[in-house]
């Protein structure tokens, strides 16, 4: 099979073109893209228009996926509908949330390791973007002394962090359903056992351990700023078919806001997380 790979932006993004369909269920083809992933943090399949099983089987060759039974439709249980359409998804009501930088999966005790997102309808009205922000590559480029900083601290995310930004005065049923999800405790900076590093950051992240809330708000805003600087950041402009893949450790994303008449309908697989070392 010919195919070309290319580097997209200055730290981030790889875009693979000439394969579509059942081409990319090859175990060669997923090997090119987990290098690529490892290298850039995003990967992008241009109009390959996977059929769902194509799609459960690409993911397949990528890692284990997880099945999603909040989400996932009973033929496939492990692709889940990205949606603000409720007649499709009953996750649409949150999808809000969405429009802030985040990592998927922050108060599970493992992330995901990995996030597929492929277009089957995008949005009539130009709308619905989806941008990526490396923390990878803003780790590296902090200076020693913010690294030596951040060692040992740790930060707590939870679900209802993320939804006060988009409800900031729920009523006290609201907030009982959004407290009902437990919030986790994780290292600001993530180490694999390559020695590579991270920043776990974004809408979850509610406080940092045994500090105040102003100085908690003050570090994670400064860091979260420096993260989604335009040299570490990328925006996807969706076409149907395009399927983009990301290593949820270490990109945050966000999608662009659009409307709940949107015809943007989004199919999701996520790769199970792997242990990092604390």
């Amino acid at each position: 099979m010919a195919y070309t790979v290319t580097d997209i932006g200055p730290t981030t993004g790889v875009e693979i073109s000439g394969l579509s369909g059942a081409q990319l269920v090859d175990q060669g083809v997923a090997d090119v893209a987990l290098d690529a992933l490892n290298r850039r943090g995003v990967v992008v399949f241009r109009e390959a228009n996977l059929s769902d099983d194509d799609l459960v089987a690409f993911s397949r060759l990528l890692g284990k996926v997880a099945e999603l039974p909040m989400g996932g439709d009973s033929e496939h249980p492990e692709i889940q509908k990205v949606t603000r359409d409720a007649s499709k998804s009953k996750l649409a009501a949150y999808r809000e949330g969405t429009f802030f930088w985040h990592i998927d999966g922050t108060t599970a005790e493992i992330p995901d390791k990995a996030t597929v997102l492929m277009a089957r309808q995008v949005s009539d009205d130009d709308t619905g973007d989806t941008e990526f922000a490396n923390t990878y590559a803003a780790y590296e480029e902090l200076p020693s002394d913010d690294k030596a900083k951040l060692e040992g601290v740790r930060v707590v995310h939870s679900f209802a962090a993320s939804q006060l930004l988009v409800y900031p005065d729920p009523d006290p049923k609201e907030r009982a359903a959004w407290d009902r999800n437990p919030s986790r405790e994780h290292p600001l900076v993530w180490t694999r056992g390559s020695g590579k590093k991270s920043m776990v950051l974004g809408s979850t992240a509610e406080r940092v351990v045994g500090r105040s809330e102003d100085e908690s708000k003050d570090l994670l805003t400064r860091l979260l700023e420096w993260s989604t600087q335009d040299r570490f950041t990328l925006r996807h402009k969706w076409r149907v078919g395009d399927v983009v893949i990301w290593d949820n450790t270490g990109m945050l994303h966000r999608a662009c806001p659009y409307g709940e008449q949107s015809a943007r309908l989004m199919l999701r697989t996520s790769l199970v997380g792997e242990e990092v070392v604390q």
